[in-house]
């Protein structure tokens, strides 16, 4: 019986699982969203929740905790620098899943993972209109 067992299993074995987690969040972090299936967006934003309360702590052990965690420390030092300073009075929920719908080629529910209040960066802005001059 699996009375009191929290979390996922994903059907994997355990370090199959702990290896895809520290990738998909950190993956996550770099990009600030990412599309993947409805299980493991579910068990990445409680992962990613604690990432970024490990981020706001900001001390020395939090962060070697990230950095045992995250597989990049470019990533970690974004985390404490830049995604932590957004959250500053936010007490939680710093991701949303939003579902998009089914995968193609297997029928899997596929969902958006994101940042809750990321800054928006345009990288193609609109080119000005060269006839109107």
């Amino acid at each position: 019986m699996r009375y009191g067992k929290a979390g996922i299993k994903l059907g994997m074995v355990t370090a199959h699982r702990e290896a895809m987690m520290r990738n998909i969040v950190t993956s996550l972090f770099r990009e600030e969203k990412i599309k993947t299936t409805d299980a493991k967006a579910k068990a990445l934003k409680r992962v990613a929740d604690k990432m970024v309360t490990l981020g706001k702590r900001g001390d020395l052990h939090a962060y070697r905790q990230a950095v045992a965690y995250i597989r990049d420390k470019a990533v970690v030092r974004k985390l404490f620098q830049d995604i932590s300073s957004q959250y500053k009075e936010r007490a939680g929920g710093y991701t949303r899943v939003i579902k998009l719908g089914f995968r193609t080629g297997d029928g899997a529910s596929v969902s958006l993972v994101e940042l809750v209040d990321r800054a928006l960066v345009v990288k193609n802005p609109p080119k000005k209109d060269k006839t109107k001059s």
